[in-house]
């Protein structure tokens, strides 16, 4: 999948078969989408191309008026936003900066300039609830008009749904801030998963006796916080169980700044005491233990730590026992 920060070249602009969206956690309304516009590309020899937008536009409205607590709880980072989109079968995606200059765009100037002069759109297919423009002042209506004047075709999706619940990424966000990770991963059609790069952190974990690997969560609200039952991948030929911490670490420290620590239960011994730090990992948030707590003291938060690992070795037991009927469905 090629991807590009703005605008692909002039002279890279192939006609494309395309979809615009925000896709935060790529759920399975987002899925279904794309494999209804990767096969109608394949029948007209297109490629399947993906346009969104960094940072979230309600994230930029939210800064805007001065009331970031309006943003939406981030569900996934860019990185797995594109993984996922790369498993979905996209050709092309094109990420643009959403800034003062985009957002002031009138609807029908977006159409001319971006879907039609900078991709090369021939067929254009949006969700039911798609807005765009100044002010959200374009609509399916305007883009259907503005289609059959342009010469590309739309279509809409209408709302995707599972067991009755229709999916969409703030039923994601709901789920995830109740700690429902069986819901979440009936949403999305996958357990929920952070990917990154294991960095190194202050060590403490090491001297309380549980080490940890860093990623860092690129921003401020999360839409899952808390202790976690997780699976890594990345560090041996199979997921290796594990818990993590989700959040701003309230004991230790009060930067604000959002890391997920793994503490893996079977730390595989080839890898010796450093060979996991560099590894791009991608790790399962599985079960919720419980919210991110403040300890009296770091023999407290050890304690804790502690009772953390117990009930995550117990909760893999279990699983281990049960019949298997956490099929995502």
């Amino acid at each position: 999948m090629q991807v590009f920060r703005g605008l692909p070249p002039a002279d890279d602009r192939p006609a494309c078969a395309l979809t615009i969206g925000n896709f935060d956690g790529v759920h399975r309304g987002h899925q279904a989408m794309l494999t209804m516009l990767a096969h109608e590309a394949r029948q007209r020899g297109l490629p399947c191309c993906v346009l969104t937008f960094e940072p979230h536009p309600r994230d930029f409205f939210a800064l805007r008026s001065g009331r970031p607590e309006l943003a939406p709880a981030r569900i996934s980072t860019l990185r797995d936003t594109v993984r996922a989109l790369r498993g979905c079968g996209v050709d092309r995606l094109v990420v643009l900066r959403f800034d003062e200059r985009l957002a002031s765009l009138p609807a029908e100037t977006f159409v001319d300039r971006i879907i039609v002069e900078g991709l090369q759109a021939r067929m254009v297919r949006v969700g039911d609830d798609f807005r765009f423009g100044v002010r959200r002042s374009g609509d399916y209506a305007l883009l259907d008009a503005m289609g059959m004047q342009r010469g590309f075709d739309v279509a809409r999706m209408m709302s995707y749904e599972v067991h009755g619940l229709r999916v969409s990424s703030s039923a994601v966000r709901e789920a995830l801030a109740q700690g429902d990770m069986a819901r979440t991963a009936q949403l999305l059609g996958r357990p929920y998963t952070i990917s990154g790069r294991a960095i190194h952190g202050r060590k403490l974990g090491r001297e309380l006796g549980f080490r940890t690997l860093n990623l860092r969560f690129p921003h401020e609200r999360p839409a899952a916080m808390g202790i976690f039952v997780v699976q890594a991948h990345g560090l041996g030929p199979g997921p290796l169980p594990g818990v993590a911490s989700l959040g701003v670490r309230p004991t230790v420290e009060d930067a604000g700044r959002v890391l997920l620590e793994v503490h893996c239960l079977e730390w595989p011994a080839a890898l010796g005491s450093e060979g996991g730090y560099g590894r791009c990992l991608q790790v399962d948030l599985l079960h919720k233990l419980h919210d991110e707590r403040r300890y009296e003291s770091l023999e407290a938060l050890r304690a804790g730590i502690e009772r953390d690992v117990d009930d995550a070795r117990t909760w893999f037991a279990h699983r281990r026992q049960a019949p298997r009927a956490d099929k995502i469905s």
